[in-house]
């Protein structure tokens, strides 16, 4: 820190020391408002999902067929769907088959996508062709069309929209991990440790791994929300949890035949859904930024 005396200090006062604008304390900004938001509305979808309990004592799948079709209320938030079920208890229980599908399709494919990434890129020149050329051939189809024709082959069901899913986004992260692993190859502290004889496996579990991931997991933050879609897409399709499974996507199937006479049945699934997304993209894409501008140091 660089320390100067000013030369026209008041000697009754002492010397006035100015540090110099190097060594100021940096002001350091919080996130944005609307980042402080979606994560606090993010953690209030996650704490509905784990206990649903501590925000309604009802029964999801509990039926009134004389309150059927009521519109919102005090006594139904939500108003009842066309079995008198209270919707918005529906709602709440049906956060955690969302998120499930969600989670676990993306887990999937950070999963598969690493290790199709990583085989690609240090298998070997044959590897690389044969692998990209089949990850060009996976993203020729859009992922949702992809993962209809993979639950066509592996039937309905909750696991097989999961696995639909990850399998679908496979190639993109894919062709991450393989960019990010061809850079990290050729950096000189991998070819240093090449140089001082360190297993292969050593210099790929220690070196190239973790370093070709970081920005995969990143861009799994954003790539939830589209999983979200997209599992609810094929639950709307009446491919994913069976009946009566409160998941968003079967609630809002549910409501399209009620659009003109209950509204709400559609609505509020349809706005849980939509207000998951945007809270996961606002917080996904305010962690990619943030890692961008470190990586660019």
């Amino acid at each position: 820190m660089t320390r100067t005396l000013l030369p026209d200090a008041d000697p009754a006062l002492g010397p006035v020391v100015a540090v110099s604008a190097p060594a100021r304390r940096r002001r350091r900004t919080g996130p944005p408002v609307s980042v402080l938001v979606a994560g606090g509305l993010l953690l209030l979808v996650v704490l509905v999902a784990v206990a649903p309990g501590l925000f309604t004592g009802g029964s999801p799948t509990a039926t009134d067929p004389p309150a059927a079709l009521r519109g919102p209320g005090a006594g139904h938030w939500f108003g009842t769907d066309q079995l008198g079920r209270d919707l918005y208890t529906r709602v709440l229980y049906g956060a955690r088959p969302s998120l499930l599908l969600g989670f676990g399709s993306t887990l999937l494919s950070v999963v598969l996508g690493a290790a199709f990434g990583l085989a690609s890129a240090l298998g070997g020149r044959i590897a690389d062709q044969v692998l990209m050329r089949v990850a060009d051939a996976l993203l020729a189809l859009p992922a949702l069309l992809l993962a209809l024709l993979i639950v066509a082959v592996l039937g309905a069901g909750t696991v097989n929209v999961m696995l639909a899913i990850g399998i679908a986004f496979v190639p993109g992260y894919a062709r991450l991990v393989r960019a990010e692993a061809l850079v990290v190859r050729r950096s000189g502290y991998v070819e240093s440790a090449v140089a001082l004889g360190l297993p292969r496996r050593t210099i790929v579990l220690r070196h190239v791994l973790p370093n070709a991931l970081a920005p995969l997991l990143t861009l799994a933050a954003v790539g939830f929300g589209t999983a979200l879609i997209a599992a609810s897409g094929l639950s709307f399709l009446g491919l994913g949890p069976a009946a009566p499974s409160p998941e968003w996507g079967a609630l809002l199937s549910a409501g399209r035949d009620f659009l003109q006479t209950a509204w709400w049945i559609g609505v509020f699934p349809g706005a849980a859904v939509t207000v998951t997304v945007i809270a996961v993209n606002v917080v996904g894409r305010h962690v990619q930024e943030r890692f961008t501008r470190r990586s660019a140091r």
